[in-house]
C-alpha cells in the first residue's frame, strides 16, 4: 500500500507551552490520569503512547494548551437563559489559575523533516479510503475536513 499523505518540509520554528522548567519534556506517566491518558483532546484514548503539542504559530500553542479553561458551552447557554440583573459573572470558567500559567514556559524549536499535512484534500482522499471502516463503526457519515477536528468518537472525558 502506498501512502499517498500531502507532506511539507519543516520552514520554521514551532513553539510548545509546556511545564518548567523544560517545556520539551514529556509529561511523566504519573501525571497521567485513571484513563490513561492526560485529558488532552489529542491524547491516545487507550493511553498507549503520549502526544507532544507544537504549533508553527506561537499563539497556536497558547489556544491548543489553554482550551482546558474555556467555559463549558451548556454553561455558557444555561446563564444565558437566567432572567435578571446582568451582574458579572464569578470567575471561574474560562479563567487561567496564575500558579498554571507560572509553572509554565514557552518552548521554540527548529523541526528538520517531512510532516504529514492532514487537512489537504490529497490526504483526506487517502485517509477516508484507508479510514472507511472506522468511520462506519464510530457512526461517522463522512471523513472530511470537518471530522477530523471533532471530539467525538474520542469521548467527552476531558469535561
Amino acid at each position: 500500500m502506498s501512502c499517498d499523505l500531502d507532506g511539507i518540509a519543516s520552514n520554521g520554528p514551532v513553539y510548545r507551552l509546556g511545564r518548567a522548567p523544560d517545556p520539551w519534556a514529556w509529561p511523566d506517566w504519573s501525571r497521567a490520569h485513571l484513563d490513561g491518558t492526560f485529558r488532552n483532546r489529542w491524547d491516545d484514548p487507550k493511553g498507549d503512547y503520549r502526544v507532544m503539542y507544537a504549533s508553527s504559530q506561537r499563539m497556536g500553542a497558547f489556544v491548543e494548551t489553554m482550551a482546558r479553561f474555556r467555559p463549558d458551552l451548556e454553561v455558557v447557554a444555561a446563564l444565558a437563559t437566567i432572567a435578571g440583573a446582568d451582574e458579572e459573572a464569578p470567575l471561574a470558567a474560562g479563567t487561567v489559575p496564575l500558579d498554571w500559567v507560572e509553572r509554565r514556559r514557552l518552548g521554540v524549536a527548529e523541526l528538520a523533516g517531512r510532516y504529514a499535512v492532514i487537512g489537504s484534500a490529497r490526504s483526506l482522499q487517502f485517509i477516508r479510503t484507508e479510514l472507511a471502516a472506522s468511520a462506519v463503526r464510530h457512526h461517522l457519515a463522512e471523513i472530511d475536513a470537518a471530522t477530523i477536528r471533532l471530539i467525538a468518537p474520542r469521548g467527552t472525558r476531558h469535561r
